[in-house]
């Protein structure tokens, strides 16, 4: 029974290895489409399990919303499936599916739009009773705008049987995708209903199909396509019959190939039609005379009458006349009969009448002579034997007149012939000058007569002897040495001109002269011919193109220039420049080129893009493919094409031409992420001083193993600012820590580690009251481009983990005391932060104080709140440490605050000379550290926070000076009071000045008159001393 089991068990485990996983395919993507045209996406499932008919349901994802799914359509009998935006096309069948078998269907949209662009999901239902594989597939649609166009002139054509016909056709498109084009041409007859008849197609692989009742007249080249150009094709038609009657239009067609390699129709556009009327040819018949008009005396003359226009095979009968008077006659039963005059010449064999064939009657002379010059006429009679065996005329036609003159003695004739009469820039021009006749010294000269011009110039001539001469009608030494004039044999003459330019285009005259014995005057015989020499630039187009104008980071695009010329048969030397103008940049710089001699030169816009570059060219194609796409490589990208010719490799000449190509935009976008981090949120209580560990577990990746960063934040529990940085572990693996965890302490005890590929851990060692809060981890995928730049492809963040401390009985109990002063601005101010009693002897304390804007009433708000949080925008003044170090939270404001612990449960701050902006809320906050194990370590055991205390900052009292500049008046009388002084003591001091010096004059005059008084009298005095003393 045991062996039985293990059997039994055995063929299960093989039963379950041989049924094969269930797997869903769609359509493999992208798929491009035209707006206004069908679209067929096929989805089949494989491997499943459970009924041979599976359901399918097919949804699309938006550009706009790329994660949100749209329902559209199922094969369920589910009513309510459909979103209301496809409902209603669904319900009128312009949305459906077709079921191939029952585990495979096709998705149809009758007529896209441009808003049914987007990924489509095709999903199965699970039906194996469990989930063993894939169930759904998805591919993209890009909807494109139709820009395809066939245009015709709507006419109404009259033509006759065998006439012939040429139709063109005009087709455009702009479509930014590789596509194909396909023409046809039909004939609508008439009386034919709806079914128009394929005359002829070119296919998009270009290859030319006659339709099945133009099949002969195709083989015959009766009936021709011809491609102009880029866009125009044209229909000929040798002969026409009456069954081409009806109305002939033209069909284009765009295809374009999907990634699954098959053609596709994306747009097809029809033509206006041109309606075509054929008159038959009639069943009567015409007559016609051929012969040599101007024959040489005593040479011979055949004179040809041929009926033309009549089918079958009629009775005819001919008769010849001259001047109107009859020759011969050739009844229908070949029976000849000859004037008099003519019989003795014909029996001399000088005269021959004939009937070459049922239509054709021959009159030939052997030796013409003066005699046979006039008007030569043919009649030709339809006729029927009747009964009594005569013949009856039914009807009769008679050519028009043919002059015969004899030519009078003339020059020799000449025939000239070009190896190609239209040529291509930069070929070589080969005509041949051929004279009939007998041997002779000939001279000849060429004359070319240029388009637009009527007066010829000489271009080479070769005399008797054999002496060459060129003529200087070319511009440039250069280009007359290309012309060579050469004798082939005694009549021919070979003109060669080499690297012909577009002035050499026109109509070539070969004129051969010589002078025949005994003759004073020399002959001259001419003959023309017209060659084209077409420019090279007319022809040559340039057209850049891409498979991917959107690729991603890292990714391969292709950038193809493609040369299109009518003369590609000549396989003319090229150079290729390939240009790049950078996203933001005005200027197109060199990428690289591809010399016309096989070098390669890089440019220097992109420095490492030669490293990952393949390059290949042939005369139609050159193609740059470009590996790891780097975003500096986002900008629009030209090509221009220069045209050598076929001897420059070997020389330095320069380009006959060039054109550059359309512009091409290329962008560079990042790759979707699909980076997923758990975001499910826990809790840790721990006990004070014990270790932990926060996981930052990966769910999902994206393709690659791309580098990671992951950077840890925590947000303390007495703030509720932003999160601060614990430390990051860049792509490069470089750990670097945040601002508030630079100190050797938080580095040791913060450390990251990674455990696997998707688990990330951070220690924290010795957890302590400040611990505590919310931490989590951000996660980033980084890409490294070819230049050496990271760049950044997404970000997730993990939930929260929340860390807690087990209560340890410790409590710091802060004064709540409600304070609010005043300070004199430069003056001093103090706080005061107390705890409520004594406090454990086996504790020290550190403080903290903090400052944020605010007012009295502000401050009274948040103490009635019972705020234990910083509030948003505060500032930490400075901090003393347990073990009395001092940390201030500014640069330079050492000097201005002062902290110190005036008792072992009192803490005081200090501001000097306060300023106006030092006015807001001050608080502080008292950490209680104890100290743990062997040796002792301190470890942070609990917090408090004090009342917001409100500081108001009055101005000082003004000085004097202060004072008399902040008033107007006062500053005014003090400036202008002055002056009026000085103003009223000069007038005083003048005046002053002035009565003085009056004073002066009048004491000097009074002096004056005192000595004359006393002058007088002395005088009298000694007169009267002079008469006493006579007396004696």
């Amino acid at each position: 029974m045991a062996c039985i089991l293990c059997v039994a068990s055995l063929f299960l485990s093989l039963t379950k290895f041989s049924i094969g996983q269930r797997e869903v395919k769609i359509q493999e993507g992208p798929l491009y489409r035209a707006e206004g045209y069908p679209i067929s996406i096929s989805c089949n499932v494989t491997g499943h399990r459970g009924p041979s008919t599976q359901d399918f349901q097919w949804s699309i994802y938006l550009p706009s919303a790329p994660t949100k799914e749209v329902q559209i359509i199922s094969t369920k009998d589910d009513a309510g499936f459909s979103y209301a935006v496809y409902a209603q096309r669904v319900k009128n069948k312009e949305i459906y599916i077709e079921r191939l078998q029952g585990d495979s269907v096709l998705l149809h949209i009758s007529k896209l739009q441009m808003k049914d662009a987007g990924e489509y999901e095709c999903h199965t239902p699970n039906t194996d009773g469990k989930y063993f594989g894939s169930y759904s597939a998805k591919t993209n649609l890009t909807v494109i705008p139709d820009t395809l166009s066939a245009t015709m002139p709507s006419q109404t054509l009259s033509k006759k049987e065998g006439e012939p016909l040429e139709l063109t056709c005009e087709t455009t498109r702009t479509t930014a995708q590789h596509t194909h084009l396909s023409l046809t041409w039909y004939l609508m007859q008439e009386g034919g209903g709806s079914q128009a008849t394929e005359i002829v197609s070119l296919s998009k692989d270009f290859v030319l199909t006659p339709g099945s009742s133009y099949a002969d007249r195709f083989v015959a080249r009766d009936i021709r396509l011809d491609k102009l150009g880029a866009t125009s094709f044209r229909l000929s038609i040798g002969k026409l019959q009456p069954s081409d009657q009806g109305q002939v239009f033209c069909e284009a067609t765009e295809w374009i190939q999907d990634p699954d390699e098959t053609w596709t129709l994306i747009t097809r556009k029809q033509t206006d039609q041109t309606v075509l009327r054929i008159q038959p040819a009639a069943r009567d018949f015409e007559v016609s005379i051929t012969a040599d008009s101007s024959p040489d005396e005593g040479k011979p003359l055949e004179l040809v009458c041929l009926v033309v226009g009549r089918d079958g095979d009629p009775q005819l009968q001919g008769t010849w006349f001259l001047n109107g008077k009859e020759i011969a006659q050739t009844d229908a039963g070949g029976v000849l009969g000859l004037k008099r005059e003519y019989r003795d010449r014909a029996s001399q064999g000088q005269l021959q009448v004939s009937k070459l064939s049922a239509q054709t009657f021959s009159l030939k002379l052997f030796s013409v002579g003066p005699e046979d010059v006039g008007t030569y006429s043919c009649e030709v009679a339809e006729v029927a034997r009747t009964q009594t065996g005569s013949w009856q005329v039914l009807q009769r036609k008679q050519s028009p007149g043919y002059q015969v003159q004899l030519r009078e003695p003339a020059a020799r004739s000449v025939t000239v012939s070009a190896k190609q009469q239209a040529a291509w820039e930069g070929e070589t021009l080969t005509l041949l000058c051929k004279a009939a006749g007998d041997a002779s010294a000939l001279s000849v000269s060429w004359w070319l007569t240029p388009q637009d011009q009527t007066t010829p110039v000489f271009v080479a001539g070769m005399g008797q002897d054999g002496t060459v001469q060129l003529g200087d009608f070319s511009p440039g030494p250069a280009h007359h040495g290309n012309r060579r004039l050469e004798k082939v044999d005694w009549a021919t003459f070979r003109l060669e001109i080499a690297s012909a330019m577009v002035t050499d285009s026109g109509t070539y005259e070969c004129r051969v002269s010589e002078r025949p014995q005994n003759q004073a005057k020399g002959l001259q015989s001419t003959q023309k011919i017209s060659v084209t020499v077409k420019s090279l630039k007319s022809s040559l187009r340039v057209n850049l193109m891409s498979r991917q104008p959107q690729v991603m980071l890292a990714h391969t695009f292709d950038l193809s220039c493609i040369v299109r010329a009518d003369y590609s048969d000549l396989k003319l030397p090229i150079s290729v420049t390939w240009q790049f103008q950078p996203a933001g940049s005005g200027a197109f710089q060199r990428l690289i080129q591809i010399s016309h001699n096989g070098t390669v030169e890089w440019g220097d816009v992109l420095s490492q893009i030669h490293r990952k570059t393949k390059v290949s060219q042939s005369f139609f194609r050159s193609q740059l493919q470009i590996h790891d796409a780097a975003m500096e490589e986002t900008g629009v990208y030209r090509c221009k094409v220069e045209v050598y010719d076929r001897g420059s490799v070997c020389t330095s000449g320069p380009a006959r031409v060039s054109a550059t190509s359309n512009l091409l935009m290329i962008t560079v976008t990042f790759p979707e992420s699909k980076l997923s981090v758990n975001s499910s949120s826990q809790v840790q209580e721990l006990s004070i001083s014990s270790s932990t560990q926060i996981e930052c577990a990966i769910l999902s990746r994206s393709a690659g193993n791309l580098p990671l960063s992951i950077i840890w934040y925590f947000s303390p529990v007495s703030a509720n600012a932003s999160y601060l940085k614990i430390l990051e572990t860049d792509q490069t693996h470089v750990v670097k820590y945040g601002d508030e965890f630079q100190t050797p302490r938080s580095k040791q005890k913060f450390y990251s580690e990674k455990v696997s590929q998707d688990l990330f851990l951070l220690n924290i060692l010795s957890v302590e009251d400040s611990d505590q809060g919310h931490y989590h981890c951000a996660v980033e995928e980084w890409l490294l481009s070819t230049n050496g730049t990271w760049q950044k492809l997404g970000r997730k963040t993990s939930g929260l983990t929340e860390l807690k401390l087990k209560p340890t009985g410790s409590q710091v109990h802060v004064s709540k005391v409600s304070w609010t002063g005043n300070a004199t601005e430069n003056g001093e101010a103090g706080f005061l932060c107390s705890l409520d009693g004594s406090g454990s002897t086996a504790s020290l304390y550190s403080v903290t104080w903090y400052w944020g804007r605010g007012t009295a009433t502000a401050a009274a708000a948040a103490n009635a709140t019972a705020t234990t949080t910083a509030a948003a925008g505060s500032q930490m003044l400075v901090h003393l440490q347990y073990d009395g170090l001092l940390q201030y939270g500014r640069e330079g404001s050492r000097r201005l605050q002062h902290c110190y612990r005036s008792s072992p449960t009192d803490f005081v701050l200090k501001l000097h000379q306060v300023e106006m902006e030092d006015a807001g809320m001050y608080w502080c906050r008292v950490t209680e550290w104890q100290q743990h194990g062997h040796p002792g370590k301190w470890i942070n055991q609990a917090s408090g926070e004090s009342q917001r205390m409100a500081l108001r900052v009055l101005r000082s009292e003004p000085m004097f000076f202060s004072r008399i500049c902040s008033s107007g008046p006062l500053l005014y009388f003090l400036i202008v009071c002055p002056f009026i002084m000085l103003l009223l003591l000069s007038t005083s001091f003048l005046c002053l000045y002035r009565k003085a010096r009056k004073l002066s004059q009048l004491s000097l005059s009074a002096k004056k008159e005192k000595a004359l008084w006393v002058g007088m009298r002395k005088t009298s005095l000694q007169k009267e001393a002079g008469e006493e003393g006579g007396g004696y």
